[in-house]
């Protein structure tokens, strides 16, 4: 059984070792798992996925292969793990369905109900407000109704009432396909890491303080250095307004997480395309605005340049003088870009529009030559692949 789920699993594009499987096959041999799906599962991701942006893929690939593990708990008979399935309803069930139990002999009175059930059944049933079957009004089985049920043998949550549901996929919004959420983003961004020591040393190093005061025959001597801080530099070029309002809040998500991860940060915010300036707050745009060849000049090229932006709007925006839609332009915006491109070699342009529309909408297209074809859709592969571009 291991040994398929093991190639479903590479074969899906998670590639677990044969060590990692030796791993799971010592840890089930040592019990650790017990005769409990959750625990199972659990260990087998621990020692079968390296990355958590897979979780919902193996999800996808553990419901399909073990489909049907359900009834293996039926043969358990006595041996129904009564604790694992209090736990479960403790933290599923809302306080009106836990007095709904408890007006109908509490949750002990239904377990020993399932083990009576278990036992006394010897074959399928279905309909019905009794046996463990289907489409009933039973506490026990699959596509039904029952406020107060333990769900057996059915895909997927129908009333969202079962007080024990084993294919629940916790890790759905990590899926590298999906939009960003802020703990994707961060979780992407940490790839971008590079530590140094920098500033004032006021941080108690203690390795080096015993050696240096058993050296100096037990008299204290304190030895600080500076705090550890992530030393990549980043400056985080974000389209503002028209087609972009339609992706606010997975900027925000970026802008927010993005910050967080950095301590060398600088942000701009531009509208459609770069041009002779750009801005850092929305409110005085018009007055208070940055030279684009002032930010050349003062931020070195260790930085690393992220635009953001979705790139949709009229080719002439790019390409002549006077394309901007808000003021004349002397020179046209594919002019300046080169010129941050110049000065800043690693950079990308992360795209919040779907990539299947790239092709199809012309600017796009131009912005991703301007580029050098470093252009990634804002999802967590995207960004996943931008950062791996940056480097």
């Amino acid at each position: 059984m291991l040994i398929k789920f093991f190639f479903m699993l590479r074969e899906g594009g998670l590639k677990p070792s044969i060590t990692e499987l030796l791993t799971l096959l010592e840890a089930l041999q040592s019990n650790v798992a017990e005769h409990s799906v959750d625990n199972f599962y659990y260990l087998a991701r621990a020692c079968l996925v390296k990355d958590e942006t897979k979780f919902d893929l193996f999800d996808r690939i553990f419901a399909a292969h073990f489909q049907g593990i359900e009834d293996a708990f039926r043969a358990l008979g006595k041996d129904l793990p009564e604790d694992w399935l209090r736990k479960q309803a403790e933290l599923m069930l809302s306080e009106e369905e836990r007095a709904q139990i408890e007006a109908m002999g509490g949750f002990d009175k239904l377990m020993e109900a399932l083990r009576q059930r278990l036992e006394e059944q010897d074959e399928r049933h279905e309909g019905g407000s009794k046996w463990i079957g289907t489409a009933g009004t039973s506490p026990f089985g699959a596509y039904g109704y029952n406020p107060e049920g333990v769900r057996i043998g059915q895909q997927g949550s129908r009333h969202r009432r079962g007080t024990k549901v084993w294919d629940r996929r916790e890790y759905r919004n990590l899926d590298d396909k999906v939009e960003l959420g802020t703990r994707n983003i961060k979780i992407a961004l940490r790839k971008l890491r590079k530590f140094a020591r920098e500033g004032a040393a006021d941080l108690l190093d203690l390795d080096d303080t015993i050696d240096k005061t058993a050296r100096n025959a037990g008299l204290l001597d304190i030895r600080m250095v500076p705090e550890r801080h992530n030393a990549i530099k980043v400056l985080l070029c974000l389209d503002i307004g028209g087609s972009m309002d339609d992706h606010v809040r997975v900027c925000e998500e970026l802008f927010s997480a993005t910050r967080s991860e950095f301590k060398h940060l600088e942000y701009f915010y531009f509208h459609n395309f770069i041009y002779e300036s750009m801005w850092k707050d929305n409110r005085r745009r018009h007055a208070e605005r940055i030279a684009t060849s002032e930010i050349t000049h003062k931020y070195g090229a260790d930085y690393k340049l992220i635009f953001v932006g979705d790139a949709t709007m009229s080719p002439y925006e790019i390409v002549y003088a006077g394309g901007s839609v808000e003021h004349w332009n002397e020179e046209p915006g594919a002019v300046w870009i080169k010129r941050l491109l110049n000065t800043f070699p690693k950079a990308i342009w992360l795209n919040p529009e779907p990539d299947q529309r790239w092709d199809y909408t012309p600017s796009i297209k131009i912005t991703r030559e301007l580029m050098d074809d470093r252009m990634f859709p804002l999802t967590v592969a995207g960004l996943d692949d931008g950062i791996k571009s940056l480097h």
